[in-house]
């Protein structure tokens, strides 16, 4: 249900972020026939919208809200990716990968759950693996192939979907991107950026990102119940051969609530650098042939500035034991930091949301906090603030 009672009113929308779920935000208000003005303090959006796999995730999903709303989104992306060549859709599934008894059987859990026909699940042996996907020439026991998962390019989307607004994509052109505008003021039905230009609206979308200071820093610290995670990636040159599918391996069994069943405890711990920067692997090719490798999981602030060197080399070898052989050099690492609601602890009287949305001012509407699933679930987190 939207918190907007009058939204059908509304007629000029002001969207503050420049990141997928802004982008998004600006889609689904142009498809209901609002004009938009786009505001980013960028030149470009430079943070987790671009600093990730670019997966379309709904096998990993809680069963409940969470999964159908990561469907609602795959459908919005199928459909996107019909339009906008560019985002580089690609309906191409994962594989997760066991290479012991305990995760195998922990798969098996997996698709024996009653949601599992919704998720595209299938258990496949060792054989069969190699059959969906021939890159993988490592040893390993058997895979779950979700035939849901997708794959777009996250530095391609945004200025695809953009481009698609601007020559009218959604109806008749309304659309106007203003990069390099940070909003230090907002007011009844104006926002000022830090030039003193004001942007006349009926409503304001305030979609920081990972950005807790500024103009949303002040509503963040009253709301509360939002951290932030930084995780590190990279990726390599371009593999000869094709990755027909996302990977993903045995840890990451440890990260997804879908996974969280009673074979889950029987798990082997975690090597040492793995188990210290909270590794999961999760390889995508890109559309260049290049793999994009990750990921770490950092929770307590301040985060380091700097990169650790042992997630890298464990991450590389996970990749190489699948592979079955050397990955490509290595052109580029980063680090990245994501916004996302704390989860819910039993007895601390919060009940579990998937992200933050509030209305912070009569007509400004907060939305952030969808953490790993941001890029996922994008689209139809825009669809429900309009809804």
């Amino acid at each position: 249900m939207t918190i907007l009672a009058d939204v059908a009113a509304k007629t000029r929308v002001v969207i503050v972020g420049g990141g997928v779920l802004g982008t998004m935000h600006a889609v689904e208000a142009r498809k209901r026939g609002f004009e938009v003005v786009q505001l980013e303090r960028e030149a470009e959006a430079r943070g987790a919208s671009v600093r990730n796999f670019g997966l379309v995730w709904v096998s990993g999903r809680k069963a409940g809200p969470e999964l159908s709303l990561a469907l609602r989104a795959r459908e919005l992306w199928s459909e996107l990716g019909a339009r906008v060549p560019g985002l580089g859709f690609r309906a191409a599934g994962s594989l997760t990968l066991a290479t012991s008894d305990a995760e195998l059987a922990l798969l098996k859990e997996a698709v024996a759950r009653p949601d599992a026909d919704q998720r595209g699940f299938e258990l496949l042996d060792a054989a069969a693996v190699r059959a969906v996907n021939p890159a993988l020439r490592g040893e390993f026991a058997g895979g779950l192939h979700c035939r849901l998962d997708a794959i777009v390019e996250p530095r391609q989307v945004l200025p695809a979907l953009r481009g698609y607004l601007a020559a009218g994509g959604e109806g008749q052109s309304g659309y106007e991107w203003r990069p390099g505008r940070e909003v230090t003021e907002i007011a009844p039905n104006a926002v000022r950026d830090h030039t003193g230009t004001w942007h006349q609206c009926d409503l304001v979308i305030l979609c920081p990102g990972a950005a807790h200071t500024g103009i949303a820093g002040r509503y963040l610290a009253r709301s509360g119940g939002v951290r932030r995670v930084r995780l590190q990636m990279m990726q390599t040159a371009p593999l000869a051969g094709r990755v027909t599918t996302a990977l993903a391996d045995g840890d990451s069994l440890r990260y997804y609530p879908a996974f969280d069943l009673p074979g889950r405890d029987r798990l082997a711990p975690q090597p040492g650098a793995a188990a210290r920067t909270r590794a999961q692997l999760l390889l995508v090719q890109r559309a260049d042939g290049g793999l994009t490798i990750g990921d770490t999981h950092e929770y307590a602030e301040p985060f380091a500035f700097d990169v650790d060197e042992d997630a890298y080399d464990h991450l590389r070898e996970r990749a190489e034991e699948l592979l079955g052989g050397p990955l490509p050099r290595v052109q580029r690492r980063w680090a990245g930091v994501y916004s996302e609601v704390e989860p819910a602890v039993p007895g601390d009287g919060r009940a579990p949301v998937l992200y933050h949305r509030a209305e912070v001012e009569p007509g400004v509407v907060l939305v952030t906090g969808p953490g790993g699933r941001g890029m996922t679930c994008s689209p139809a987190i825009a669809e429900e603030t309009f809804r």
